[in-house]
């Protein structure tokens, strides 16, 4: 049993599939964020990618305004603003506007990472090192341009002053362990990618958080690959998406999102393969009893307050279904 009641949320690409426009991409993130809505999820983030053509989220704040028009109580957000990409002054208007016509549902998770490639990223923005190195202080920055207090300020957004719009701190390594935990913020750990450090992370965030205005006690969200069908061979069978989305971004030819196919010996080679095998080590996959097992596990090892659940399919409704079985796990859980 999982005594805690841990949330369960969504992280969404907003997936290109093969054979598929963006419009129908974007109209299948709402579908999903509509069903996520009545299965009880908590929030439906949205990550900021760039140049990656089996990507759409680029424009995350218009996609999150999108989401959050077409759905009614579900709190919609970025997972995350790749700050050093943007200026914070602009992130605070956007997400100001965001947190003014949709009061309550409002997330603005940031991060650190450029989401991209080295060239893309320098075309983004052509200081984005010295960015990503003041990164602390571009999160202070948001923090008093969403205050009251900053109404005295020579340089104002104005939209964001008072909204309430919480913030959450992304991260992939110790670094924004410390950061959030300083700043007494909920912290967000990609660990359905970037699985090394999310024990030592976990434990210097709990360790080292400062209580804030915002948040008493420290709060843990951890992601986890989620994949469900009916059966185990089924969800082995629509994970082939994933590996090939896997090796695509390896080897630099991210495609959009292939059909399943059989599983073959290849594909299982490249499951064996150190790199990828540690990447998708919190891949939970195959039938409904075998991933409540595997969340189980996950949670009583990372007492986790919220796990958001990534799922990368080719197919809307295999998407959908995988969704609506992790929550009935999350559920039976509580």
């Amino acid at each position: 049993m999982n005594p805690k009641h841990t949330a369960y949320s969504i992280l969404d690409l907003a997936l290109v599939s093969e054979g598929q426009t963006l419009k129908q991409t974007f109209n299948d993130a709402l579908k999903l964020a509509q069903h996520a809505e009545t299965y009880g999820y908590k929030r439906f983030w949205l990550a900021e990618h760039h140049n990656a053509e089996n990507i759409g989220s680029s424009a995350t704040s218009v996609l999150v305004g999108y989401v959050a028009q077409g759905t009614k109580t579900i709190n919609v957000g970025s997972g995350g603003i790749m700050l050093p990409n943007h200026s914070p002054l602009i992130i605070a208007e956007q997400f100001g506007t965001l947190g003014t016509l949709y009061p309550n549902r409002i997330d603005l998770g940031l991060g650190r990472a450029p989401g991209t490639d080295k060239e893309t990223a320098e075309a983004i923005r052509s200081d984005f090192m010295q960015a990503a190195q003041a990164f602390p202080k571009e999160v202070e920055k948001i923090q008093s341009y969403f205050s009251i207090e900053n109404e005295d300020a020579n340089v104002r957004a104005t939209v964001a002053e008072g909204v309430h719009v919480p913030i959450y701190i992304l991260g992939s390594s110790t670094d924004s362990a410390h950061l959030a935990a300083k700043k007494g913020l909920p912290y967000a750990f990609a660990s359905h990618f970037a699985t090394t450090h999310l024990w030592d992370a976990i434990a210097i965030y709990r360790k080292e958080f400062q209580p804030s205005k915002g948040l008493e006690q420290p709060y843990v969200m951890a992601g986890v690959n989620i994949i469900i069908a009916d059966t185990d061979e089924e969800a082995e069978r629509l994970s082939t998406s994933l590996i090939r989305m896997i090796v695509g971004i390896f080897t630099g030819r991210r495609a959009k999102v292939q059909p399943p196919t059989d599983m073959t010996e290849e594909l299982r080679d490249i499951m064996r393969n150190p790199q990828v095998h540690q990447m998708l080590k919190y891949s939970f996959i195959g039938s409904k009893a075998k991933v409540k097992a595997q969340v189980k596990e996950f949670l009583d090892q990372t007492n986790a307050d919220e796990l958001i659940a990534v799922t990368h399919l080719y197919d809307i409704n295999d998407r959908i279904k995988s969704y609506k079985m992790f929550a009935e796990i999350m559920d039976e859980l509580l």
